[in-house]
């Protein structure tokens, strides 16, 4: 551990127990994810396994078990909140998508590059021993030939855009830099597949509200799915397990296309990926895409993750995918979203009369339609 091993074993000394657990503080801990994160950890001050639990961020949290500081976290005034953290866990996994559009992306992009720079600086200068970020597996990109699942170490290939996604690989490559601006400051990243649970609100998840599910038609889609508390029992492992590097989160397996039609009751609308990926494109310019045409990706080609450390660290999932797309589906029943974009019921009914999955799959259907109207004169 170095010199900041040493500040913590004194610091436990002059405590006058030596086998506590490490002072841990969230930062990004009123979050959809902060939220379940800090309460796993919580749950670790009974057995002794953590000490303190020290909750940051710009407003107060449901988490009773957690001493609470409120700050901005993007601020330097973030370093007085962490002093004696042993362990700082930085919450930047984006799971509030209705945030995220109410902000111009130039100015949410900043946000969160000041907000990293602020919370890795402050937690060396802490004299924490462990920095643990979670961010999201989306980074490692999707694509047609992507292996099944992704091998942890595996390249980061995602398109660094103007979107959420683009936010992660800004986030990633700041902490890619921490080892060699703050050598006595180790780290971890945890990186989940798609989210499901309470409060989450995603591309992921609002593909499910569209009237049908948009499929590739020359790509095999599979889903796998993380549940937000799964994922904070995996932070909570990385942190007393003290694992270093890369982790990826996600439940055993996937669920073919035909399985989450089958479950959801959901029918499809197939279309080839170019046009899809082409229409998306266009509407984006057009400003009526919400989110870059990058992130379609997401929900039609692959990006399944093993969770390989830590299973071998002992984290095993409560949720399997089909239960995590049961949790999806119930939390999403009665909202409508084309492309992304949350609309009113009577909306929904307008874009393509609720035959397409999307405004992506609405304009694609009808230059198809148009198509054959030609060919038939």
């Amino acid at each position: 551990m170095g010199s900041s091993g040493s500040r913590v074993r004194s610091r436990r000394s002059a405590a006058g127990d030596r086998r506590a657990g490490p002072v841990v503080a969230v930062t990004g801990a009123a979050s959809v994810v902060g939220v379940p994160v800090t309460r796993a950890l919580a749950r670790r001050l009974a057995a002794g396994a953590v000490s303190r639990v020290v909750a940051v961020d710009d407003r107060r949290g449901p988490v009773d078990d957690a001493h609470w500081r409120i700050e901005d976290l993007s601020q330097p005034s973030v370093l007085e909140c962490l002093e004696r953290a042993d362990v700082v866990v930085h919450v930047a996994c984006p799971a509030d998508l209705e945030a995220a559009l109410a902000e111009p992306p130039p100015a949410r992009r900043a946000r969160a590059v000041r907000t990293a720079q602020a919370v890795f600086t402050a937690a060396a200068a802490a004299g924490a021993h462990r920095l643990v970020v979670v961010t999201s597996a989306t980074v490692y990109g999707a694509s047609a030939d992507q292996p099944i699942p992704l091998a942890e170490d595996a390249p980061l290939r995602a398109v660094a855009d103007s979107g959420l996604v683009g936010d992660m690989l800004e986030v990633e490559e700041l902490l890619a830099r921490v080892p060699r601006a703050h050598p006595g400051l180790r780290t971890t990243v945890v990186r989940p597949a798609a989210l499901v649970g309470e409060g989450v609100d995603t591309m992921t998840t609002r593909h499910f509200e569209a009237p049908r599910l948009l499929v590739a038609s020359d790509v095999p889609t599979v889903w796998q799915f993380c549940h937000v508390d799964d994922l904070a029992e995996a932070v909570a492992t990385a942190v007393v397990a003290d694992l270093d590097g890369a982790l990826t989160a996600g439940c055993e397996g996937v669920l073919t296309q035909q399985a989450v039609e089958r479950i959801s009751g959901m029918r499809r609308l197939e279309l080839p990926v170019a046009l899809a990926l082409g229409t998306a494109q266009r509407l984006h310019r057009a400003r009526v895409l919400p989110m870059p045409p990058e992130d379609l990706a997401y929900v039609v080609y692959p990006w399944v993750v093993p969770s390989t450390r830590l299973r071998q660290a002992g984290w095993r999932p409560r949720y399997d995918n089909e239960t995590c797309l049961g949790v999806l589906l119930e939390q999403v029943r009665g909202r409508h979203a084309l492309a992304g974009r949350r609309v009113e019921r009577r909306d929904a009914a307008l874009g393509a009369a609720g035959a397409a999955v999307a405004l992506v799959g609405t304009a694609a259907a009808w230059r198809q339609a148009r198509v054959r109207r030609r060919r038939a004169q």
